[in-house]
């Protein structure tokens, strides 16, 4: 039987332009935790021992390398640990199936508002916000990181797609900081 290799999909590409850095992210397990009804209680309880408790609408909750990211009304992403038995709630592996993209630097939220339909001023989008968006015609969720910081989780079969976007997004404001001189 022939050794399968795991490959991400961008192989860890990474460049830099104008300050700001554009970088595929290794983030580790990602998994799809949907609350089942009335299974709210049972799930707060199995993620007591992470130190996550389950993220209201549009943020996330993180500790020790662990985060749950809000996806959706009772759901989340469980990121950065394998995902604990929950009872309560249905837990889909999917790890395979998205890519993280992370873009950082004083510019990164210009970048983001051409491609992006979200007010991303760090007073209207903080650090801890997450939301689902478009990145012009691909469905995200996008997380801010930090005040120049943000991680994109794309679908795998649209990761090269994406990072096409946000290259020819960091290209154009480097020029245009170039010319400004």
């Amino acid at each position: 039987m022939p050794d399968l290799i795991a490959k991400s999909a961008l192989s860890g590409q990474s460049v830099t332009l104008g300050g700001v850095t554009l970088a595929e992210l290794a983030v580790g397990p990602i998994t799809s935790v949907a609350v089942l009804p009335g299974g709210s209680a049972a799930v707060a309880k199995g993620l007591k021992p992470l130190g996550l408790t389950f993220p209201a609408p549009n943020t996330l909750s993180a500790k020790k390398g662990a985060r749950l990211i809000w996806t959706g009304r009772d759901q989340a992403f469980l990121i950065g640990v394998t995902a604990p038995v929950l009872e309560g709630a249905a837990l889909t592996d999917q790890s395979d199936g998205w890519t993280v993209l992370g873009l950082d630097g004083a510019g990164a939220s210009d970048v983001l508002a051409r491609l992006v339909p979200v007010d991303l001023r760090l007073q209207a989008f903080s650090a801890g916000a997450v939301c689902r968006t478009q990145l012009n015609h691909m469905n995200v969720v996008l997380l801010r990181s930090g005040s120049t910081s943000f991680e994109i989780m794309v679908f795998r079969s649209m990761a090269r797609t994406a990072w096409h976007e946000l290259h020819d997004a960091l290209q154009m404001l480097a020029a245009r900081a170039e010319l400004r001189g």
